[in-house]
């Protein structure tokens, strides 16, 4: 039996959470520990006897003398203006990513959180609007709109609903859709009045940042003097500058990793390996670099700066609020304060779950396997945590400083009631409907429109295998199989499950890919028997040659797992986030009749236990 824990399938995530597993989710939480406890510290500092040296410290001036030039800003603006511009960096590189090679590549898949995101930007402004329909007020309906993914991260971590595995994949898509949304309102609608000569400047910078990707060497340098200089453009042309970060993350290419590249990585590594000397070394540096996109590098360099600093940073000098008596009556006294509470509470919720239902009920999208409205109710009601691009656009689209201090307060009231109604509905659903224990039963029943299925599809006997291609013992229970299904014949459903175990079998992952490519040809068994006939062969140069023994057209194979990949990904991690979730960790591993088989997986084992789940149905 293959042994050890099963890793992560991290590969077709989204960027948030596409960090390597359990390690990934507490980084995770860390962040939104360090949000959280740095927006208390603001809250506190600005309400204790030393609160004069808070706003002093926001409104301290910091600046560059060039000769006859000076430039400054304050503690807060750099902040916000400056260090803010990474994070929508990272923003933007999340969201090209998911696009091109993560969740919303596929439209049925990406339908439902879309436009739940889109009821949930909606929704709230409109709700916003009507509490404040005329007045200053009014401009501030942008407050409203954003989810801060950080807290809705750590507050899943803390709740600990129950298989949050796919509930946090959808929401964490969604959010992705939010924050496009959240961009473009304040490109749209919350920057000053624009100057054309600047403008124009910044158009021509936009497409040099495109060409860069064509220069032989030094892309990085490029990529930060050109972006600097687009965000003094856009600053100057009276566009918030932080959209410089998005327009700079959006030109940078992404592509998911190619085995040639890795390969001859690995040949350089292995001289380097056998006549250890510096330009080896530098070589196979720069060839495993250019195996990853820069998008993906990037995400890897920036996401810790920005989750351990910025973030928390921006906290520091955004979260300070007066929370006197005075203060708080006159906050929840105002139909500001009001307007922002029922926007991100009552409007999140009811938009993102509305629109999941009305989709679904529809047919126009579909939820992923295990997903169901009920399960989404509380992370929709946990989307009303709106903080960061909350006080964000809070600071922008308000200038008179009480009214912030109110729409501030409005938000972390929000934020709070947001996380306590998530809490009571995850509490509620899972006490109606608590889950199976973890393990012993399948999370996920038999689906003939999308299982691999052998035999009758209405039989009373089901057997399913969580398996890989490349593991031997999977090979040899393949074989035990066909007795198993020559014994029983109709009475036997027999469902193959994808689990590659990249770890052990660093090869699995790519033939699943190849299979599922041949079973949008009707072609799987038989490339299953091509895959298991040469496991140790399964370099892609290889799947070609066995997909052509298959008998698949090798044109439209091709295209399937090389050109539109996302047709073949997420059936592959479908199954495999199936088994992280059933704490999954050898294979291969049966259920028969939705329960887990322990012991031998002999043909003699299995027909065994198969009858005595016969015989207690009988």
């Amino acid at each position: 039996m293959t042994a050890g824990p099963a890793p992560r399938i991290v590969r077709l995530l989204p960027s948030r959470f596409n960090r390597e597993g359990r390690a990934s989710r507490t980084g995770e939480n860390t962040a939104a520990a360090l949000l959280l406890a740095f927006t208390l510290l603001a809250i506190l500092w600005a309400n204790s006897p030393w609160d004069g040296s808070y706003w002093a410290l926001l409104d301290t001036h910091i600046g560059l003398t060039l000769g006859a030039d000076h430039f400054e800003l304050t503690v807060k603006h750099l902040v916000n203006d400056g260090l803010m511009t990474f994070f929508f960096f990272l923003v933007g590189l999340e969201v090209t990513r998911e696009f091109t090679i993560g969740e919303l590549t596929e439209r049925s898949r990406a339908a439902v959180p879309v436009v739940a995101a889109l009821a949930g930007l909606v929704l709230p402004a409109l709700i916003f609007v009507l509490v404040n329909s005329s007045g200053d007020n009014a401009h501030a309906w942008g407050v409203v709109i954003s989810t801060d993914t950080a807290f809705l991260v750590g507050a899943l971590a803390i709740i600990k609903p129950k298989f949050p595995g796919r509930l946090r994949l959808f929401l964490l898509t969604l959010a992705v859709v939010d924050d496009v949304g959240a961009l473009i309102v304040i490109a749209v609608f919350y920057s000053d009045r624009i100057q054309v000569l600047p403008l124009m400047l910044a158009v021509a910078l936009i497409a040099a940042i495109a060409m860069v990707r064509f220069l032989p060497a030094a892309r990085g340098p490029a990529y930060a003097v050109l972006g600097f200089a687009l965000w003094v453009a856009l600053a100057v042309a009276g566009i918030h500058p932080t959209l410089a970060g998005v327009a700079v993350a959006l030109l940078i290419p992404v592509f998911t990793p190619e085995r040639q590249r890795v390969e001859q990585a690995i040949g350089v590594i292995r001289a380097f390996r056998q006549s250890p000397n510096s330009r080896y070394a530098r070589t196979a540096a720069r060839r495993l670099r250019e195996s990853i996109s820069i998008n993906e590098r990037l995400q890897t360099d920036f996401g810790p700066y920005v989750s351990y600093f910025v973030l928390p940073l921006f906290a520091l000098v955004n979260a300070g609020v007066h929370l006197d008596a005075a203060s708080l009556a006159e906050a929840f006294g105002s139909s500001l304060t009001w307007g922002i509470i029922a926007g991100l509470v009552l409007g999140k919720f009811v938009g993102i779950t509305g629109a999941t239902w009305f989709m679904r009920r529809t047919g126009f999208g579909r939820l992923a396997p295990g997903l169901t409205v009920k399960r989404l109710a509380g992370g929709a009601a946990l989307s009303g945590i709106g903080f960061t691009i909350s006080l964000f656009i809070v600071d922008i689209a308000i200038d008179d400083p009480a009214r912030q201090d109110q729409a501030r307060i409005g938000v972390l009231a929000a934020s709070l009631v947001a996380f306590t109604l998530g809490w009571a509905i995850f509490r509620v659903t899972d006490w109606l409907s608590p889950p199976d224990p973890v393990g012993l039963k399948m999370i996920r029943p038999i689906d003939p429109e999308r299982d691999h299925i052998r035999g009758n599809p209405d039989a009373s006997l089901t057997l399913v295998e969580y398996g890989d291609f490349e593991c031997p013992f999977c090979s040899r229970a393949t074989g035990a199989i066909d007795e198993v299904i020559a014994h029983f014949g109709n009475r036997l459903c027999y469902v193959w499950r994808h689990f590659p175990l990249e770890r052990e079998h660093p090869r699995a992952y790519d033939a699943a890919r190849a299979s599922e490519a041949a079973a949008l040809q009707g072609r799987f068994w038989a490339m299953g028997r091509e895959l298991f006939g040469h496991q140790d062969d399964l370099e892609w140069s290889d799947m070609y040659r066995y997909a052509v023994a298959a008998g698949c057209d090798i044109e439209q194979f091709d295209q399937d797992v090389r050109v539109q990949p996302s047709k073949v990904l997420h059936r592959v991690t479908d199954d495999a986030q199936d088994a992280e979730e059933m704490d999954l960790n050898a294979t291969p591993t049966f259920f028969i009749n939705g329960k887990r088989h322990k012991g031998p997986w002999d043909s003699a084992s299995l027909i065994r236990a198969l009858e005595a789940a016969a015989s207690s149905r009988a």
